[in-house]
């Protein structure tokens, strides 16, 4: 099922039949979506129920665990991304993750945002500057550590370092921003931030967000999926997700009844 009314842009990512398994368990079953382009897709439902293996999915992080095995499709601009042709490094470079605590890499702001450039090739020093300066920008951290570039990342308060992590993401210009729970380990005042940056985000990027907070799906996000022992239960506009659901399940979730 589609995302409606707000979500008219064209679909940047879609599944048919997505399976997931680690050995004997399945995490997701047969999970069919399309997610459109600039938007802003929540991912919600109680723990263990496949949210977080969907989002590793799109841009083949399950390819890391040797347990995991894949069928079915999940197509980025058309092109099937299990396809032997494609290049998974430059996957993720077009598909970028954001994790739940920051991982910021213990070396100085300005290498934490340049690392994935100077892995992609990108040698100049003006380049990289500008990159670093656009990225930090772009992430809403740049006048707070513009006279911190060269110290070390780790000094950061956590809600900069997830936001360090972001322009880190935004460095290597993705299209999509995979977000699992990244303000779950944030003070309420970090959270306030790191929502209003998703916000603004959204006219550059596609963002999808895992979120246990239904206030927080409710507040940032265009369209919500929810998921239930694997399968995608309910899927459409936030706002009939959360006013009119048509599934009994979502209710029961969304109103606190279970999960």
């Amino acid at each position: 099922m589609n995302v409606e009314d707000k979500q008219k842009s064209d679909t940047i990512i879609s599944t048919k039949d997505l399976n997931v398994w680690y050995d004997d368990f399945q995490a997701l079953i047969d999970v069919s979506m399309e997610i459109p382009e600039k938007s802003i897709t929540a991912l919600i439902g109680p723990s263990g129920c496949g949210k977080s293996t969907f989002l590793r999915t799109l841009n083949r992080m399950n390819d890391l665990i040797d347990c995991a095995k894949t069928t079915g499709s999940v197509f980025y601009r058309g092109q099937d991304i299990f396809d032997p042709s494609m290049e998974v490094s430059e996957l993720r470079r077009h598909i970028g993750m954001v994790f739940q605590k920051p991982n910021p890499f213990p070396m100085s702001v300005y290498d934490n945002v340049a690392y994935g450039p100077r892995t992609h090739g990108t040698k100049s020093r003006a380049k990289l500057d500008d990159i670093v300066e656009r990225s930090l920008r772009g992430a809403a951290i740049w006048d707070e550590v513009r006279d911190k570039l060269r110290q070390n990342a780790l000094g950061l308060s956590g809600g900069q370092q997830q936001r360090l992590c972001i322009a880190r993401a935004l460095a290597v210009q993705p299209d999509v921003l995979l977000m699992d729970e990244p303000t779950s380990a944030l003070d309420p005042i970090s959270t306030t931030k790191i929502e209003e940056l998703i916000l603004q985000l959204k006219e550059n990027y596609t963002i999808i967000i895992v979120t246990h907070n239904m206030q927080q799906a409710l507040r940032i996000s265009d369209g919500t999926a929810f998921f239930l022992l694997g399968d995608l239960i309910e899927y459409g506009s936030t706002d009939i997700i959360f006013s009119t659901p048509s599934d009994k399940r979502t209710e029961d979730y969304i109103t606190g009844r279970f999960g």
